[in-house]
């Protein structure tokens, strides 16, 4: 009786401890991007922007300067790492001067967000035929409401 008594109380630990992480992985992050950047089929200006799912349990991404004056949805999907990562980030692509949100990435997580690649991308990376493809990371920090 004890036995299941203590399995039954560490699977219900167990449960409450990985709600708590999923939760946390759906919280928005803010991060300051010192360049202008495309994000799906936007072009963004540089400045602090907060990232978030549109919905909770959506596919979407709602990327949305902190002063509220641009915003944009892009379409995601999952990507997974080796290991959790030690830091939420911004993954961008760039090419020559032009970036291109790549993926979202929360600490903590090995699984993150990768947003498509846009016609618009594609389009860069064969104009900037003689650039190679730069990765350029971003270090967010999860967002706190301010009371």
């Amino acid at each position: 009786m004890k036995k299941s008594f203590f399995r039954i109380a560490g699977m219900l630990a167990l449960a409450v401890v990985a709600t708590a992480q999923m939760a946390r992985a759906q919280e928005p992050l803010v991060a300051n991007i010192p360049f202008a950047f495309t994000a799906g089929e936007k072009m963004l200006p540089a400045g602090e922007y907060r990232v978030e799912k549109a919905t909770p349990g959506s596919l979407a991404l709602l990327i949305r300067r902190s002063d509220g004056k641009e915003s944009t949805f892009v379409s995601s999907f999952a990507a997974e790492s080796n290991m959790p990562n030690t830091q939420s980030k911004l993954v961008f692509h760039r090419y020559g001067n032009r970036y291109f949100l790549s993926q979202v990435w929360v600490a903590g997580h090995s699984q993150g967000r990768q947003i498509r690649e846009t016609a618009k991308e594609k389009e860069q990376g064969l104009a900037a035929s003689n650039w190679t493809r730069e990765k350029v990371t971003i270090v967010a920090r999860l967002y706190s409401p301010k009371p």
